[in-house]
């Protein structure tokens, strides 16, 4: 590649999550990328997070403070970095091999992209790749490239996602009064002014573990996704199937518990997402 690799900076916020952070930040610093700015802020664990963090400081930059919650963090680390791009990655979650690569290629090479996504996985606590159905149908929608679907459901998966310092002027921060789906706001901010690029690659893992707040309370995240959607749109027609997309979910993740009747989902989701073609 001709163009320079942008500095792309990367915070993970973190509290008492020293069960995965080494490999999430072993998966950060072993993309060799040649312009990363890495900062972890943590929120003041008593884990042994500390002492990880300890063995990685020529490697990182990181805090330890008590904080107001996630999106505090996130906001505190984004103030401490200066890179043209920026990303998030949670303690407990991973990017694939060369995902910043791609990324920093991505944008070098489209000067007038402003919001990156790509492919994510779900796995679980061992690190084994779980919920295929749910990826396959995030990815169908992804394909599709609809903006105004964002607001029906939040398919863009946080850890594959990046977007350009300059857009802070026009999104502003994260808001610092959500809990779940601090990301969604996000993304609906950005969605007001930017185009969302895909690139079609697994850039990331997303860990569903009895600890995490999307392992343990999925009802109460889509009810707060409901709660941040109403902020951007006033249809009562686009909220009502908003309302009925994440019933649907709701029952579909209970189904997925019994694999017989799942299959016929499973594969009219993969004809979806073109891995697989219809009988």
């Amino acid at each position: 590649m001709s163009k320079p690799y942008p500095e792309i900076s990367i915070i993970t916020p973190c509290f008492n999550q020293g069960q995965f952070l080494e490999e999430t930040i072993r998966s950060v610093l072993s993309q060799k990328y040649p312009n990363l700015e890495y900062v972890v802020a943590d929120g003041g664990s008593t884990d042994g997070t500390l002492e990880i963090l300890s063995r990685y400081q020529d490697d990182l930059t990181w805090i330890s403070e008590k904080d107001r919650g996630q999106s505090h963090a996130i906001n505190k680390g984004m103030k401490m970095t200066s890179g043209e791009i920026i990303g998030f990655l949670n303690a407990d979650d991973l990017y694939e091999p060369g995902a910043l690569q791609a990324a920093g290629e991505y944008f070098a090479c489209h000067p007038n992209a402003e919001w990156l996504t790509g492919k994510c996985r779900i796995i679980d606590q061992k690190g084994d790749e779980i919920r295929r159905l749910i990826s396959l149908y995030k990815n169908a929608w992804l394909r599709l490239g609809i903006p105004h679907c964002l607001y029906l459901l939040n398919y863009v998966s946080q850890p594959a996602t990046f977007w350009r310092r300059d857009v802070l002027d026009r999104t502003g921060w994260f808001d610092e009064t959500l809990c779940y789906a601090l990301d969604y706001d996000y993304w609906l901010r950005l969605n007001r002014t930017c185009g969302l690029s895909f690139l079609n690659r697994w850039l990331a893992c997303f860990r569903v573990h009895p600890t995490s707040k999307s392992g343990s309370t999925t009802y109460a995240q889509f009810e707060e996704q409901f709660e941040v959607v109403q902020r951007y749109t006033d249809s009562s027609f686009v909220l009502r199937l908003h309302a009925l997309h994440n019933r649907v979910a709701t029952a579909v993740y209970q189904q997925m518990r019994n694999p017989g009747k799942a299959s016929c989902i499973s594969t009219f989701l993969a004809c979806l997402d073109g891995s697989q073609k219809p009988l």
